[in-house]
């Protein structure tokens, strides 16, 4: 019988790996997935790089982005992103917070960003969130509820939301049909970017918008992405060790009882002696 938690959790690393692969994130950034038996809770790494991430690093969460147990890990400051976006929307089940260089000339100047092929027609209708025009003066990180909860609202009941100056926000019903669409988002805003060079943008109509996003986000459609990237990723020697993520889901080892610095180092350690091996 699968061990459905052990699976969610490896595929919640596999998907941070992708998306840093695609190069979608970086040293910044950070994906998290609802828990598949408590939609009350949530995980997600630890604060470090995305690439090197492993399931070691996964903290669970409450919706008020407060750790379930005592943790020594440090978290992200801007864990209330997701946190506020799952209490808002109960369809959503994974998100991605990114700075991606392709969308942020239009989080920079406000350009809309619209799905100028079929791939790009997942990102649906793009919000656009300012946290200047409710918070004022801020350092940029959205780390306090109410600033995370304004995000949620801007966002609504669409799939991207574009922070001014500072990024963007994906959603997704699942891991894979996230990194779907964060992964074709960034290319539509590509896309759309060379097109105006060449003066002119010929967008899909919403009819177009509306038929190709129900074709595209099917799991034939994404499970296909999914194994493209998930190559890509061994191709680059970055997969994570798949034994692993059901160790630390059957022993509990994952920040579930205050993991601790030190057993986190010797998975990574144990990870990269793999690699290499292979």
């Amino acid at each position: 019988m699968p061990d459905v938690l052990a699976e969610t959790l490896y595929e919640l690393i596999v998907a941070t790996r992708i998306l840093a692969n695609e190069k979608v994130l970086d040293a910044f950034g950070h994906v998290s997935v609802r828990h598949p038996h408590d939609p009350q809770r949530y995980f997600i790494p630890r604060h470090r790089a995305p690439e090197l991430a492993e399931v070691s690093d996964l903290v669970e969460l409450t919706l008020d982005s407060e750790p379930v147990r005592p943790t020594d890990f440090r978290l992200y400051s801007e864990k209330v992103i997701h946190g506020e976006i799952y209490k808002a929307r109960p369809d959503v089940h994974a998100v991605c917070h990114h700075h991606a260089h392709a969308v942020l000339p239009y989080a920079i100047s406000g350009q809309e960003i619209v799905p100028v092929f079929h791939l790009g027609a997942v990102i649906g209708k793009v919000q656009f969130w300012d946290q200047r025009d409710e918070f004022g003066d801020t350092n940029m990180l959205v780390v306090k509820p109410e600033e995370g909860a304004s995000l949620a609202r801007a966002l609504g009941p669409h799939w991207m939301v574009l922070m001014r100056r500072h990024g963007a926000t994906v959603a997704g019903t699942g891991l894979r049909e996230l990194t779907f669409r964060t992964v074709f988002g960034c290319d539509n805003a590509r896309l759309q970017s060379e097109a105006m060079a060449h003066g002119r943008v010929d967008a899909l109509s919403p009819g177009e918008a509306k038929l190709t996003a129900a074709h595209q986000s099917r799991p034939p459609s994404t499970n296909r992405a999914w194994d493209y990237w998930v190559r890509q990723v061994e191709k680059a020697g970055l997969m994570p060790a798949h034994a692993a993520a059901k160790a630390a889901s059957n022993t509990g080892t994952r920040a579930k009882s205050g993991a601790k610095r030190a057993p986190a180092k010797s998975a990574r350690k144990k990870s990269v002696t793999s690699r290499r091996r292979r």
